[in-house]
């Protein structure tokens, strides 16, 4: 595809060069108290009401870690069973991301995600993390949540109108979450992955992690290094970062992956936008819903914003779903419809009594501090210098504002990984969410025992994309085989992928987003059965 990026490469390393450093903070190691707690951890299966295929349980944890024999919730799960017996090895764990994927669901949807391969070999099973969907989730009422103000802040009035904001919002969520609202960090759920590995009867730990998932299996191996039997993690969280470098790698990130649909779009006639000034189109709907101008077809009683139209730049290229973006960018720009229009993405005011929050974990695990809309503006002036058609990505721009101020109980720090168990980690060149480089940094914090599959290729996720990045990971997974340092994966190979029933192209793909597994319900909602087609996407 065409890039614009030596322009690029140099404005990032300009502002790169000025960014603080995050100072490293080692991770406590997993102690003997929480290990003998889940040692005592059961789990009674029934058929899943939802999913009669697959079973469900509940695992009893402490909502304090701490206090072993304190309160507790219970942390729904699910599995589905090895296919084959007679080839089973173990259970594998999934981590879903979010953050509020619901890993119940993610294990429903397994055959549709996973080769045969791993479906006869491993008992799937999924969790919702503490604070997430069937586990205490975190929620707040409607009406509070609702007054939420815009998320791209323009003033010191507005920077301090979100300051006053968050005080509310925090002490209503508390008060309608409980107890648990200040412990839903990823090393507490960490910590409740040793009791669920515990209570499957697993000696070590098998784990596929996806996106955010990723960081539940990195503060899974700090804590309990000698308890992994095989770590997946499939597009990385990198939790080094502080504010700027965090938001500026997710700013270029996008941007390079917009660029790789211009690119796209310049080259194949097949493109909605084909022989058009893509950028031009792009710029054009920007100042339109600047202007107030711009409408979602469905949504006619309220203009579509700026940062709602760069969600599209995000969504489009997760799979990626080009031929989708073009032709819903065409038809905002006043041509045809497509065959299906995704719903308007974005946050959005919810009907009922309450509203579900997981960006409260984000909360607890970044520390996503700016000072003042002095520092506010600067950083998105640097982030638009990076991603001068993006202008910023809007994933960490829409729920920066929401973690001002909030206290963060698992703050940013290096990596330590004390384990002898190989890591596999896998990322796209081209993944607007979860930043290639964030994953080569994780890498690098493991050390030694850590091995970095490249997808030469674009989206979110390399497991199912392709033969040369599935087919490593199964074998990793089953077998334990490593591929060599350095290993990379040409696109190519699609049809010897050996899946099932082959993963859907959806807005955004299978529902997976920066969090990873079942994108945060109350921004979006899945493409209908009825128009999702059959070609194997991220």
């Amino acid at each position: 595809m065409l890039r614009r990026s030596s322009l690029l490469a140099t404005a990032f390393v300009a502002v790169a060069a000025l960014l603080p450093v995050p100072t490293a903070a080692a991770a406590a190691p997993g102690d003997e108290t929480s290990a003998a707690a889940a040692e005592k951890a059961g789990i009674t299966w029934a058929p899943c009401e939802e999913e009669p295929a697959a079973e469900c349980g509940k695992l009893t944890v402490p909502i304090d870690w701490s206090k072993p024999n304190g309160p507790t919730i219970d942390v729904a799960v699910a599995r589905r069973k090895a296919t084959d017996p007679s080839a089973r090895v173990g259970s594998l764990v999934l981590g879903a991301g979010g953050p509020g994927g619901s890993g119940v669901e993610f294990a429903y949807s397994a055959p549709g995600f996973f080769t045969e391969e791993i479906q006869k070999s491993f008992d799937i099973v999924g969790f919702d993390p503490r604070g997430v969907g069937r586990s205490n989730p975190v929620i707040c009422s409607a009406s509070v949540f609702n007054q939420m103000p815009h998320p791209v802040i323009k003033s010191q009035a507005e920077f301090d109108k979100w300051t006053s904001y968050n005080k509310q919002l925090r002490a209503d969520c508390r008060t309608r979450t409980g107890p648990v609202y200040d412990h839903v960090d990823s090393t507490n759920v960490a910590r409740d992955m040793e009791a669920l590995r515990a209570a499957l009867g697993e000696e070590k730990l098998t784990f596929y992690g996806v996106s955010y998932g990723t960081l539940l299996g990195q503060m899974y191996a700090e804590l309990f290094p000698n308890k992994i039997r095989a770590l997946v993690l499939d597009s990385n969280m990198d939790h080094s970062l502080s504010t700027w470098p965090f938001m500026l790698t997710e700013a270029a990130a996008v941007e390079d992956a917009f660029d790789q649909f211009v690119g796209w779009c310049d080259q194949e006639p097949s493109c909605a936008l084909y022989g058009k000034d893509v950028r031009a189109v792009w710029e054009r709907l920007l100042a339109k819903a600047r202007a107030g101008e711009l409408y979602w077809p469905g949504v006619p009683d309220r203009p579509v914003t700026e940062l709602q139209v760069l969600w599209n730049g995000v969504l489009g290229t997760e799979g990626p779903a080009w031929q989708l973006l073009s032709e819903m960018l065409n038809h905002l720009d006043g041509g045809p419809p497509p065959e299906w229009m995704p719903p308007l993405p974005g946050r959005q005011p919810v009907t009922g009594e309450v509203a579900h929050l997981p960006t409260v974990i984000l909360c607890e695990d970044y520390n996503l501090r700016v000072r003042n809309y002095k520092e506010y503006a600067a950083l998105q002036r640097a982030s638009k210098l990076v991603a001068p058609d993006m202008r910023y990505n809007p994933m960490p721009t829409e729920d920066l504002p929401v973690c001002l101020n909030h206290p963060t109980t698992n703050p940013q720090h290096r990596l330590r990984y004390t384990g002898s168990a190989p890591i596999l980690l896998g990322n796209s060149l081209h993944d607007p969410s979860t930043p290639y480089r964030w994953s080569a940094n994780v890498a690098r914090q493991l050390g030694p025992k850590a091995v970095l599959l490249t997808y030469e290729g674009w989206g979110h996720r390399i497991y199912g994309k392709d033969r040369c990045s599935t087919e490593p990971i199964d074998n990793y997974l089953i077998s334990l085989t490593v591929p060599p340092h350095g290993f990379r994966c040409p696109v190519g190979g699609l049809a010897e992928l050996k899946v099932k029933k082959q993963q859907r192209e959806l807005w955004p793909t299978d529902k997976l987003s920066w969090g990873g597994s079942l994108v945060n319900p109350s921004r979006f909602q899945p493409r209908p059965a009825s128009a999702v087609t059959s070609k194997t996407s991220g």
